[in-house]
């Protein structure tokens, strides 16, 4: 059995000459039902007996239009599309084509055959993908939807800073904003401690794979887990990484209306300082939850309340472990820890102890319950070991120190180390170099400046 295509002018026409064939109808009401001539119906007949209905179709089906560009002249197109507009539009490109290359073509024609090459993607394949919607969560406190929208709020009053939102997924409500510098582990931590104090712990946080609160390098230390990551897991606090930003589509759209609405009312307010702002947010989350939250399927509140066992200080910390050498000393970010050898601290040697930093910038030395006192030798600061030199030579031994100290760019810390942009006062401080001074830097030592052969000989002289 044979499937033929036929449109629908065919399959009229083969219905129509059918019924000439059966008497019903005459050639000449037929040739006006179609729009033919007398000898076109009986050619048409003729084809219809011998071939059947195959023959009433077009004979042009299937075969290259006699209109078609040769296939040297299409291959010669998509070369140059690909070499130097393999990321324009079709309409650009053909632009181009005509005003650089003197190719004319339309640009129906450079579309087809753009997107045979792969060049281009017609408006179904460009249309963006369809996102299955999520219900909210049932009750306040289930599902906390956390981010940080870096942006001018200030306008050109004050410097671009970065809002941590934390949004109820089951009331789209404002829960807590916090204006910081930057988004760091440390400014998330006293946002995260501030929002229990005021609400309770969560059940779950859900935000996107920041490093803070997901461990994104190939080889993760110890558990995998972020610092961030460490502190929420001792309060019983679960976080879930979203795979796309419109999974969390509830605080991407606060951020949205935040940039529009927020820095407006900051303008009339007056404010340019993080400081202000943090004064004023307070209000203005009144404010923007009366007139956009909404009421949670179920009234109850998942918020829990610290246990008694929990300390909320000691969780939000930054912390590391290091080992206590016989000295009672150990080593952290460049800075040697000098532990007071007291009746806890002596047999301490060769054991692990936790080095605490905390968002206020204090540093504690812990092992279990205990805290350690301790004092600090900051090893940056200091001058390295210099080679041993005789006592003639000592002068030009220090000269030669100082010079090379002062082409050296300043020591820095430890690349793992925290930001610390929202910390307050801390002991970590790189040293500046002197003002008015911009010094570039660089990888290793730089080269010590060549003397030329006269200089060599005038200084072997001189030594002599």
């Amino acid at each position: 059995m044979t499937v033929l295509a036929m449109s629908d002018g065919e399959l009229s026409r083969f219905d129509t000459l059918m019924r000439v064939e059966r008497g019903e109808l005459r050639v000449e009401d037929a040739a006006a039902l179609l729009g033919l001539k007398r000898r076109q119906v009986f050619r048409l007949l003729d084809r219809l007996r011998s071939d059947g209905a195959a023959g009433l179709m077009s004979r042009k089906r299937g075969r290259p239009s006699n209109r078609r560009h040769s296939d040297a002249f299409r291959e010669q197109i998509i070369a140059i599309v690909r070499e130097h507009y393999h990321d324009f539009g079709p309409t650009l490109a053909r632009e181009y084509l005509i005003e650089r290359h003197e190719i004319t073509v339309s640009c129906e024609t450079l579309r087809q055959l753009m997107i045979q090459a792969g060049l281009w993607k017609d408006r179904d394949a460009r249309r963006p993908r369809p996102y299955q919607p999520r219900y909210r969560r049932d009750c306040r406190g289930e599902l906390i939807q956390v981010d940080g929208s870096k942006h001018w709020w200030f306008e050109g009053r004050g410097p671009q800073s970065t809002l941590l939102v934390f949004i109820d997924d089951a009331t789209s409500e404002l829960m807590h904003l916090r204006m910081v510098e930057s988004e760091s582990t440390f400014a998330y931590m006293d946002a995260m401690a501030a929002y229990i104090e005021a609400h309770g712990k969560p059940v779950a946080l859900y935000s996107d794979k920041h490093g803070v609160f997901r461990n994104n390098t190939a080889s993760a230390n110890g558990d995998g887990m972020t610092h961030f990551g460490r502190a929420l897991e001792k309060l019983n606090i679960d976080i879930i990484c979203a795979h796309s930003p419109q999974a969390k589509g509830r605080v991407e759209r606060a951020n949205g209306t935040l940039q529009d609405r927020l820095v407006k009312a900051m303008r009339l307010e007056g404010i340019s300082t993080i400081a202000e702002a943090n004064a004023f947010l307070p209000g203005y989350m009144a404010r923007y939850n009366q007139r956009f939250a909404k009421a949670p399927f179920d009234p109850r509140d998942l918020h829990r309340p610290l246990a008694l066992h929990e300390d909320l200080k000691a969780a939000m910390v930054w912390r590391e472990q290091r080992t206590v050498t016989r000295a009672l000393t150990l080593h952290y970010n460049k800075m040697l820890i000098i532990l007071d050898p007291t009746e806890v601290s002596r047999p301490l040697v060769g054991k692990r102890v936790d080095v605490c930093e905390y968002p206020d910038g204090g540093l504690e030395i812990r092992y279990g319950d205990d805290v350690l006192p301790y004092r600090v030798f900051d090893k940056i600061r200091q001058v390295n070991q210099a080679a041993i030199v005789e006592n003639k030579h000592l002068d030009a031994a220090l000269a030669m120190a100082k010079l090379i100290q002062e082409q050296l760019p300043p020591r820095r810390r430890n690349l793992n180390e925290p930001s610390r942009r929202s910390q307050g006062a801390h002991m970590f401080s790189d040293p500046q170099p002197p003002a008015g001074e911009l010094i570039k830097r660089k990888r290793g030592r730089p080269p010590l400046p060549r003397l030329t052969p006269i200089e060599a000989v005038r200084r072997q002289l001189e030594s002599m």
